[in-house]
């Protein structure tokens, strides 16, 4: 039975009344190969007109359909971190929205916890609300790198590492499609700024498009997702919703993938480029594209055999994921809610990042607290604006002025401005600073100034300083790391999130988030130091509103190449200022008697683990790779594997970290191809990309 609240003054296609069904398959149980064969009949029924309208989308977030020849419309909907409820459609009939969505932690956070199983519950919790909700298809997860600590949306990615992303990506693929909501992986390819992301054009060679931007959607696509959204820049000089060598002759032939190609939002321009690209649909659509289409049929430029092939695609994916043949809702799902919401704290506690602590945390009871900053009575999350992606608002939202109030009692006095007399009195000041990233725009690397003066003022003050940051990148904290007392990053943490935050302040969460990401000291340190065109300063200040038509087309050159993140730092001799990989617990870990060999055909890297400290925790085990003997240029050490172990006090166990052979090798030019020189290799064994006690040399045929 619909509950009540799902009962709204709509009109509903027929074909969405259907009875609810027991069970969430992942996809139909069907082959591509009948998949593709079930739509290719299944176009036969249908008109010329009816297939033109397939090529782009239907009222802002749906796919086409013509329910009464079976097709029924598609809802797709955001985000990675939760369901963005989309309200005011123009066709409004065609479903009913959720009452209310989970405010996951943001994915950045999520990538913190190095914990796969996390992940792909993550992605089943989002996937549960989808199917309550009537949503074939989530616009995600967001895949792209984050090479560039000022990009807008890093928050909605999983890192800057392609082995961490990659796993993140498949893990929340499987566990969001067990659900049988299907993934669209975004943004194809190399969308790592915001700014003037429709006018940017990101120029990157073969082998880092290989072996750094693929490989995540590698992952994704081996994981099963169901379709690909391209993303709005240019790549190498051509749009990539309209590059045939992108779409087809990579994304289809070399890569795989049989699922259906979707543009990002008004992200392409040449009708004739998009039909024979290998998109499969445009999203939402241009006006023009359906006159356009039929101007070159009647030019005969194209024929319908071309209409036939371009749309395809998105009939047989519907075949493949079951979309046709099942209920819309799962109304029985939406008792899952608290479940979700104990998940996205638990998530939220093992992605808190402890950057710096001197013996102040945990804080103990009775201490007289003082809490100033921005973000005491509002959640840490990324900018409001309706039309971003990545708008999860939540329920039941916690504030830091509740979670600490409840964990200190009275001992907490809260003000956004102190006094030098509330500062110095205070046994302890928590100072909340952050940022508020949003989509489309860049922002500074630097911390806006009032916050950096209310640090400063602080810590000048008293010496018992704690800093929270929430953010959804990288920021500078060179002018005051040194002087704080502690600094937690807490990244934006979604609806509960800081109450997990809180419980590691005072000592019930042992920290255990590492970072997925290298904070540099200085943006100038960065490869990305070059992206806006100099002169430019132009960030979150406007609304949306920058007149990106009026704007030439400007490089971004990743001429970092395969150096991305820790390994630039590395290879340029730059030490940043928390390297990638980092985190600090209240406990203490010791490795030990690490062994590197052949286990049937894979490497197995094992190591033991002792908590040598007084309470339980969890270490991720990092295992970095480097040829000895490189016939080109390559990084220093890379990610190849992690494993995260909790421990009790005085347990020791050993950990195994299992590596293909095949991934140690790097993407050759000379024959388009991946190659894997056999030699030694020095596995790098580990607790962060700089904190590295072991390295064994290794003979790998």
């Amino acid at each position: 039975m619909i509950p009540s609240f799902f009962i709204r003054s709509v009109r509903l296609v027929p074909v969405f009344l259907a009875a609810v069904a027991v069970g969430m398959p992942a996809a139909a149980d069907i082959s591509w190969d009948q998949a593709y064969d079930k739509a290719s009949r299944k176009l036969k029924e249908l008109t010329l007109e009816e297939k033109l309208h397939f090529v782009r989308g239907y009222s802002e977030f749906f796919f086409y359909g013509v329910p009464e020849k079976g097709i029924p419309f598609l809802y797709h909907s955001d985000a990675t971190g939760g369901v963005n409820i989309r309200r005011n459609l123009p066709d409004s009939s065609l479903v009913i929205p959720l009452e209310r969505s989970t405010a996951m932690p943001a994915p950045i956070m999520l990538a913190a916890t190095f914990d796969q199983d996390l992940a792909e519950r993550y992605g089943k919790a989002v996937g549960e609300e989808c199917r309550a909700g009537g949503i074939e298809v989530l616009l995600g997860p967001g895949i792209n790198i984050s090479r560039n600590s000022q990009c807008g949306r890093n928050f909605e990615y999983f890192g800057e590492d392609p082995t961490l992303t990659s796993d993140m990506c498949a893990s929340y693929v499987s566990g969001l499609q067990s659900t049988g909501t299907a993934a669209c992986l975004k943004h194809f390819i190399c969308n790592e700024t915001e700014f003037y992301r429709r006018r940017s054009n990101s120029v990157v060679d073969e082998r880092a498009l290989h072996e750094v931007y693929m490989k995540p959607f590698e992952a994704g696509i081996k994981a099963g997702a169901g379709f690909v959204m391209a993303s709005y820049n240019q790549l190498n000089g051509e749009w990539t919703g309209q590059n045939k060598w992108l779409l087809t002759d990579v994304l289809r032939n070399e890569m795989g993938f049989k699922g259906a190609i979707v543009s990002d939002w008004s992200s392409v321009y040449d009708t004739s480029k998009v039909v024979a690209s290998g998109l499969n649909t445009e999203m939402p659509g241009r006006l023009e594209t359906i006159p356009e289409i039929k101007e070159l049929l009647a030019n005969e430029r194209i024929n319908e055999a071309d209409i036939d092939a371009m749309i395809l695609p998105c009939i047989a994916t519907g075949y493949k994921y079951g979309f046709y043949d099942r209920p819309k809702y799962l109304p029985e799902l939406l008792d899952k809610y608290r479940e979700h919401a104990d998940l996205a704290r638990e998530v939220a506690g093992a992605g808190t990042v402890l950057l710096k602590n001197n013996g102040i945390l945990p804080l103990k009871q009775g201490l007289n607290i003082l809490v100033v900053g921005e973000f005491i009575d509002e959640v840490p999350r990324t900018g409001d604006n309706p039309a971003a992606s990545a708008a999860v608002k939540g329920y039941d939202n916690v504030t830091l002025r509740e979670a600490m109030r409840q964990a200190f009692g009275d001992n907490v006095v809260f003000t956004v401005s102190p006094s030098d007399d509330d500062i110095v009195s205070a046994d302890v000041v928590l100072v909340s600073v952050g940022t508020i990233d949003m989509e489309s725009f860049e922002r500074p690397f630097k911390l806006p100034d009032r916050q950096e003066r209310l640090i400063k003022r602080t810590v000048g003050q008293n010496d018992n300083t704690v800093v929270l940051v929430n953010s959804g990148s990288g920021v500078r904290m060179s002018d005051w790391a040194d002087n704080v007392a502690a600094i937690i990053y807490g990244w934006y943490p979604g609806q509960n999130g800081i109450s997990a935050i809180v419980d590691i302040i005072r000592g019930a969460i042992n920290p255990s988030g590492k970072l997925p990401i290298t904070i540099e000291r200085d943006f100038k340190d960065s490869p990305a130091l070059h992206t806006m065109p100099p002169g430019s300063e132009f960030y979150n200040n406007a609304y949306r509103a920058y007149n990106e038509k009026l704007i030439s087309v400007f490089d971004v050159n990743y001429d970092e190449s395969v150096f991305v993140g820790y390994k630039w730092y590395e290879n340029k001799g730059i030490s940043p200022l928390f390297p990638f990989g980092y985190g600090l617990s209240y406990t203490s870990f010791s490795l030990d008697n690490p062994e590197v060999e052949m286990k049937n055909g894979k490497i197995c890297i094992s190591v033991g683990v002792r908590n040598t400290g007084s309470m339980a925790g969890s270490e991720t085990i990092q295992v970095y790779v480097s040829e000895d003997s490189p016939t080109v240029d390559r990084p220093i050490k890379e990610l190849k594997g992690y494993s995260k172990i909790s421990l009790k006090p005085g347990h020791h166990e050993r950990v195994k970290v299992m590596i293909e052979a095949a991934s140690l090798g790097f993407w050759d030019v000379t024959i388009h191809s991946w190659r894997r020189n056999p030699g030694k290799y020095t596995f790098h064994i580990g607790t962060s990309s700089i904190n590295i006690p072991f390295s064994i040399s290794k003979n790998i045929k």
